[in-house]
């Protein structure tokens, strides 16, 4: 435990920047695998616009520091590898039922 003032002040600062930094690690998480889901349905306009919505988190989050440089852009460049695999399946499906 702290015995000092300052490094109990530190502590309490730690803390609220884990949950902070926690709470925004966990909106990328989300955003992506919303992304996937929402591509793989076939939700072509909602899945861009949570494309864009966890690209915007992941930009901040590296703006903030809570995540580098590099693996900010590993996770857009991953996001949309995978959200393009997903939306040229979809349409393959859809052009061999029609």
């Amino acid at each position: 435990m702290a015995n000092t003032k300052s490094a109990k002040k530190a502590l309490l600062k730690s803390r609220k920047r884990y949950l902070r930094n926690r709470a925004t690690k966990s909106a990328i998480k989300t955003y992506t695998r919303r992304t996937k889901e929402l591509a793989e349905q076939g939700n072509i306009e909602e899945s861009l616009a949570s494309l864009r919505r966890a690209i915007s988190l992941i930009d901040k989050a590296v703006k903030r520091g809570i995540l580098h440089k590099n693996t900010g852009n590993r996770k857009k460049s991953r996001l949309m590898i995978a959200l393009n695999k997903r939306l040229a399946q979809h349409q393959g499906e859809t052009a061999q039922s029609s």
